[in-house]
């Protein structure tokens, strides 16, 4: 039996990760960088204007390729001091920065009607049959001092929410998102404390509990 069908008879449920968070880096990787998730995008500008209009991150380098008819835009969530002044600069600097997100954006995308690309989560965006799949992309994430107040600034500025702090059974988090629909899930960056009301004028209490958003 091979090991994916021995697998494949185990509960992983409660999967033993110990070895995972122990023990040395394996030898060769030791400078390896989580650099980037790479999304496609509808509209450039739009794109642009979420990431770092609304969820603060700056351009830290960009790449055209008429030739090829697509252009990419690398955000991350950096000051602008650090953004450099030459192509060079800002390449050496993207590539050494964790947790960008490449916005990659194919010509004439802008023209289409409706939403362009599938998102992953129980989406019939680009399907031949018009049905919803079970994709396996899920999600990014940001941490915020304070989710609540986060959530009343995204309202303010006309954000679509998908879940708001206390929707659902899970309290004290949120899933924004972004033009092309992508979702983002925004976490605080200590303990998970609900509030009463949120946003959205939701209450606290009750709620449906977790729901699989890939179905």
């Amino acid at each position: 039996m091979s090991s994916s069908e021995d697998n494949n008879n185990k509960d992983l449920s409660a999967l033993d990760v110990s070895s995972y968070m122990t023990g040395p880096t394996p030898e060769g990787t030791e400078d390896y960088v989580m650099q980037q998730t790479m999304m496609r995008v509808k509209d450039p500008k739009k794109s642009l204007d979420f990431y770092c209009n609304v969820l603060g991150f700056k351009l830290i380098h960009y790449s055209e390729f008429p030739q090829w008819k697509f252009n990419v835009y690398f955000v991350a969530p950096v000051s602008s001091s650090t953004v450099q002044p030459t192509t060079s600069g800002r390449w050496n600097h993207c590539m050494n920065t964790p947790g960008c997100i490449e916005l990659t954006y194919n010509y004439g995308s802008e023209s289409e009607s409706g939403r362009v690309y599938n998102t992953g989560n129980a989406d019939a965006t680009g399907t031949a049959d018009g049905e919803k799949i079970r994709g396996g992309f899920g999600h990014i994430g940001i941490t915020v001092p304070n989710v609540y107040r986060a959530c009343d600034r995204f309202k303010d500025l006309g954000v679509e929410f998908h879940k708001s702090p206390n929707a659902g059974g899970m309290k004290g988090l949120a899933f924004i998102k972004d033009p092309d629909g992508y979702l983002v899930e925004v976490l605080p960056q200590g303990e998970m404390v609900a509030e009463s009301v949120d946003c959205m004028g939701v209450e606290s209490e009750g709620g449906e509990g977790y729901k699989d958003n890939s179905k």
